[in-house]
């Protein structure tokens, strides 16, 4: 089984919380503030999944360590964002649960 965790549910000592993950979860908001913790998931091999839907995802060198992101608009859109961005899964239009992407 995955062990999934949420950046809301890490608490004081997210490092120490992700230990053994296999994936932390992002919302859109949570990216902007959430640099030197993705620098810690590519240390502790811990993959890294966004739920940017209901936001424009904007470039930035965030995106070169995340490996999964949910957007908005179609598979069209998805393909041409995965190309530009570099991130290796992307889902468009999809009212899925995160989690029900992941591997």
């Amino acid at each position: 089984m995955l062990r999934i965790v949420r950046l809301a549910d890490l608490g004081e000592h997210p490092r120490e919380a992700m230990a053994g993950a296999r994936w932390l979860i992002l919302t859109a908001d949570e990216v902007r503030t959430s640099t030197t913790l993705l620098m810690f998931t590519e240390l502790d091999d811990i993959l890294v999944a966004v739920d940017h839907r209901g936001l424009t995802p904007e470039p930035g060198l965030w995106q070169r360590a995340v490996h999964f992101i949910m957007i908005d608009g179609t598979s069209v859109e998805a393909e041409t964002f995965r190309r530009t961005s570099g991130i290796t899964k992307v889902v468009a239009g999809s009212d899925d649960e995160i989690t029900k992407h992941l591997w």
